[in-house]
């Protein structure tokens, strides 16, 4: 889901957002201040992590992208920089330990002939409902069809009465909101720490290369494809490697095929 965001923001707004796995960061400690502190409970912090994280980043867009639109590319990267250092400096300085967040049900299933956790489960499921969703959105939508439009050409759009600012700002608070979704569910199977981002950005990268720059149905499949090889060295190798194989993978896809299984945006 961060891939499917990231590929959302590049495709239609040609920005590698380098910070977006802080913002889940900060959408996971989010959960924790909201369910943990605050006593909410877990769907009903899934909700409110959504919004907040979707004003957040309608404000990133407006404050750290949108000064540079039309500039190089290299701009916008060096902004990004900046803001993953102000994030994880930020939270890091609030809160430098790891924490971790009760699972909302704490119990397992058999689920295709394995046992699993529920929270597993939920991941699997609300992954599948939030994509579904998303393309129900884009395809059936004026909005959706608008940022659609803006994706093929944003001037083109911007000509035939498209907002193109408001577009730009509605792409990131889906972004993000598909982030903090992916925050919310993810946190209670992991420790929290500021650092988090770093790794989790790396591996949607990954999976935005493999599946191609701007192609969502590719981050879908990417994801899927890391997904499998990864679980298969686990299995067959040791999780020590998981990692090499999925950068491993990067490499030969970029070897064979630069522009990804499915051909996107071009970047610029």
């Amino acid at each position: 889901m961060v891939a499917l965001g990231l590929t959302l923001i590049f495709g239609i707004l040609d920005i590698s957002h380098f910070a977006h796995g802080h913002l889940y960061m900060v959408g996971a400690y989010l959960l924790y201040v909201v369910m943990v502190l605050g006593g909410i409970n877990y769907w009903l912090a899934l909700i409110i992590c959504m919004a907040a994280l979707a004003v957040a980043g309608v404000a990133v867009e407006r404050v750290v992208y949108r000064p540079l639109r039309g500039k190089p590319g290299i701009n916008s990267f060096i902004a990004a920089i900046g803001l993953i250092l102000v994030l994880e400096s930020l939270v890091g300085g609030i809160q430098p330990n790891t924490l971790s967040v009760p699972q909302p049900i704490d119990s397992t299933v058999h689920f295709l002939g394995t046992t699993m956790e529920v929270q597993r489960l939920i991941v699997i499921f609300g992954a599948i409902f939030f994509i579904v969703l998303l393309q129900l959105f884009i395809k059936r939508t004026r909005l959706g069809t608008a940022i659609e439009a803006m994706s093929q050409d944003r001037e083109g759009a911007s000509m035939v009465g498209i907002n193109v600012n408001r577009m730009s700002a509605l792409t990131f608070a889906l972004a993000t909101a598909l982030a903090a979704a992916a925050a919310v569910m993810m946190a209670p199977l992991a420790f929290l720490s500021p650092g988090m981002g770093s790794t989790l950005i790396l591996k949607a990268f990954v999976i935005v290369v493999i599946g191609g720059l701007g192609s969502m149905k590719g981050a879908i499949f990417g994801g899927y494809i890391l997904g499998i090889l990864e679980a298969l060295a686990i299995a067959y190798v040791s999780s020590a490697y998981k990692d090499v194989f999925a950068f491993g993978i990067l490499i030969v896809i970029l070897a064979i095929r630069p522009t990804g299984l499915f051909k996107g945006r071009e970047a610029t």
